[in-house]
């Protein structure tokens, strides 16, 4: 896989995150060469069906697929805190229509797993979220750290995929 433009997406039935960011393809040099598009949420109403506010994260992500016609998109895998198995499975609902909406575009769906895209972040697989935001501030440049934890998320994973994405990374991290 090679991409220069992906979309990360932090999936949510209350918010769900996404970050567009793009690599200069004269560049091989990533962490110079990113920079971000644009960075958002997208918020159901919370007082709708479950079925209401997953068509509203349906047509949310493939208005911003539509408009940045990326090569990619990049989510973390799911995880379940078992405790809650409920969680799990309404989770997995709101990603599932995440990576219809870029199916129905022929846009690949990348998943990484939490500790790999923390690991590539930040050069662990157990940072912190601060540490996550930090790291992603000085790697784009930006003029303050994301304070939403999940525009922040769908920034480290866009950021992972992009990393990931290049042959000469590739090779020493996969």
């Amino acid at each position: 896989m090679e991409v220069n433009r992906v979309v990360g997406v932090d999936p949510g039935l209350q918010v769900t995150g996404y970050a567009v960011v793009e690599r200069s393809a004269a560049s091989t040099r990533p962490a110079l060469a990113l920079r971000l598009l644009e960075g958002g949420v997208i918020r159901p109403t919370r007082d709708e069906s479950l079925e209401s506010r997953l068509e509203q994260l349906f047509l949310g992500l493939a208005n911003v697929l539509e408009q940045f016609e990326p090569d990619g998109v990049a989510l973390e895998d799911l995880h379940s805190n078992y405790r809650h198995p409920r969680t799990a499975i309404l989770m997995g609902h709101a990603r599932g229509v995440l990576c219809l909406a870029a199916a129905r575009l022929g846009i690949p769906v990348y998943s990484f797993p939490p500790a790999r895209v923390k690991q590539v972040i930040t050069g662990s697989g157990r940072a912190g979220k601060h540490q996550v935001a930090r790291a992603l501030s000085q790697q784009l440049a930006l003029p303050a750290l994301p304070q939403q934890h999940d525009l922040s998320d769908a920034l480290a994973v866009a950021v992972c995929c992009l990393s990931l994405s290049l042959p000469s990374l590739r090779s020493r991290t996969g």
